[in-house]
């Protein structure tokens, strides 16, 4: 059973549960074979026939008991791109960004 979203908004936000350098460390796997271009905490991602905009930013560690967790917050915003096709890189986007759990 797989817990992937079945579609996309054009413009959202999530939170992920990593630093910003674990981060920077797996973006270029998941972009795939898109072009993608990084300017600080944003990048340019050439998702043809349109882009995809990313803009991220560390945010204070969620905390559970002793359990310290790095959050970084990432907003999502597609341009050019139908639904179809923005489910077609998030699906291998999220498939590559996916850490343990069950």
């Amino acid at each position: 059973m797989s817990d992937l979203q079945s579609n996309y908004a054009e413009r959202f936000e999530r939170e992920m549960g990593c630093t910003e350098a674990e981060w920077l460390g797996w973006l270029p796997a998941a972009m795939g074979d898109c072009v993608w271009r990084r300017d600080g905490q944003r990048a340019t991602v050439e998702v043809p026939p349109g882009t995809l905009s990313l803009r991220w930013e560390t945010c204070p560690p969620r905390v559970i008991a002793l359990m310290r967790m790095p959050v970084l917050q990432v907003r999502f915003a597609f341009s050019g791109l139908d639904a179809a096709q923005r489910y077609t890189f998030m699906r291998r986007f999220d498939l590559y960004m996916q850490r343990g759990g069950g």
